[in-house]
């Protein structure tokens, strides 16, 4: 049994790592997007994303959830040849198809028949699996997706690896989520562990507690109207972008209800500008079945955390393009959600266009920004009043700059070691990805801090 990286090593996008049993008979887990300047070892990028490895021998793909780092690279995979099943949870099935319609019109073709025949390809290929069942591979291989608490329907995946000799235990972390994520169940800890490969995002850092992020939104909210201006949030159309709705939800409800008037709660307005976020907060209400139990007691009070009165949702382009310039023209408060969260495209681009010159701009980073991005370079050089590039034309940053970690739908660093020590029966190998340097670096002495010498910690 061996296990190979072709994506996620060297920082966090690309997510693509195969499990191989024998010569004749491996897996992978997830097959993602590069974004930024991030490549994999052969060097496979953003700009080169046709797979840059060998699968006559892969019979299956696991997806651990539908975010495009992860899911990305899939029609490539099948165009490689790839002809096995493809698994994920039952809420990531009903989310998938989503993603990588939107991932062919933008990276392949927009000829609507070719999309739907790859579409159908797709759809037959998905097998859905409920969470902590275990599901039958071949003779060596069993695999169980467990909730992951990352975005709705996310999974990481234990696998039972068989032989004459006995059974071994690997596991891949897939994005492990927060404690307190909004609409979903913290992940839980497996009972034992052989192997892990395990996620590093925030491998060095702690985030914010759900009261501190929370605070700290509403006083971003509260100097935007002040000020009259526009507060512009990046946010992946999947995961963030709902949480996000369901925050703003409940601090424009509690405001109203305890009769704050020092700001006009009921004038605020709530934008998605994002045909594909709006399809998924559409399919997220469709899965509230697998929504915490806080999230559902609202539902059950009569309130609407994803579809409230001051959400508007933009469809067409013709309609953003009115609103950036509406805003631009105006001061109105408003808050917009568009994609992608990195600004690494999507329709947050025209709104920064606009607005990043007005110095009532307000810009909130709730996600990791990669380097090579737009969103990198504000995050980095916003605050001395620095600039960055779109689209080849540099634009100075006058708009007041904001990151709120505790949004992060990744674990931190403390969530990321108790997931390891909570385990009953703990790894004797762990092989860290997913994470900038320094990040897996500290997460690494961390591990060697827990376990001693009874496991070996390795950065592949």
């Amino acid at each position: 049994m061996k296990i190979h990286h072709h994506g996620a090593v060297d920082g966090v996008t690309g997510s693509c790592h195969e499990l191989k049993i024998n010569d004749h008979f491996g897996i992978l887990i997830d097959c993602g997007l590069f974004q930024g300047a991030e490549v994999s070892k052969t060097g496979a990028g953003e700009n080169q994303l046709d797979i840059d490895f060998p699968i006559s021998h892969i019979k299956a793909l696991i997806v651990t959830h539908v975010h495009i780092d992860h899911v990305g690279r899939i029609p490539y995979l099948l165009a490689a040849g790839f002809d096995g099943p493809i698994y994920c949870s039952e809420p990531s099935a009903a989310l998938l198809l989503l993603v990588l319609e939107d991932a062919i019109k933008v990276g392949f073709t927009r000829n609507r028949q070719l999309v739907a025949r790859f579409l159908k390809i797709l759809k037959n290929k998905i097998i859905p699996l409920p969470y902590s069942t275990w599901q039958s591979i071949s003779s060596e291989l069993d695999v169980k997706l467990k909730p992951a608490g990352h975005i709705l329907g996310s999974a990481y995946v234990e696998c039972k690896v068989k032989s004459e000799k006995g059974s071994k235990k690997v596991i891949f972390s897939g994005d492990l989520g927060a404690p307190y994520s909004l609409l979903l169940s913290a992940p839980k800890a497996p009972y034992s562990c052989d192997v892990l490969v395990i996620e590093s995002t925030y491998g060095d850092k702690k985030h914010e507690s759900r009261k501190a992020r929370r605070k700290n939104l509403q006083a971003i909210i509260e100097k935007a109207v002040k000020d009259k201006g526009v507060i512009l949030i990046p946010a992946f159309s999947i995961g963030r972008t709902q949480e996000l709705l369901y925050e703003l939800e409940s601090i424009i409800f509690e405001n109203r209800k305890h009769h704050n008037n020092a700001l006009p709660w009921g004038d605020i307005e709530v934008v998605i500008d994002s045909p594909l976020a709006a399809k998924f907060t559409k399919v997220y209400r469709e899965l509230e079945p697998y929504w915490d139990k806080e999230a559902q007691k609202r539902v059950s009070s009569g309130r609407h955390p994803l579809s409230f009165d001051q959400l508007t949702t933009i469809d067409d382009h013709q309609t953003h393009v009115n609103t950036v310039a509406y805003l631009k023209r105006t001061a109105r408060p408003t808050i917009v959600i568009a994609a992608s969260g990195m600004c690494a495209g999507g329709r947050i681009l025209n709104y920064l266009k606009a607005l990043l010159g007005d110095k009532r701009t307000d810009i909130l980073f709730v996600g990791y920004q990669a380097k090579g991005t737009p969103g990198h370079e504000i995050q980095k050089y916003g605050e001395g009043g620095g600039y960055t590039t779109i689209d080849g034309k540099k634009y100075p940053i006058k708009a007041q700059v904001h990151t709120i970690s505790g949004y992060s739908a990744h674990a931190d660093q403390s969530d990321l070691i108790n997931f390891v020590k909570r385990m009953r029966n703990k790894p004797q190998e762990i092989r860290i990805v997913h994470g900038d340097d320094d990040a897996k670096q500290a997460l690494m002495r961390q591990y060697k801090a827990l376990l001693g010498e009874h496991a070996e910690v390795i950065i592949p």
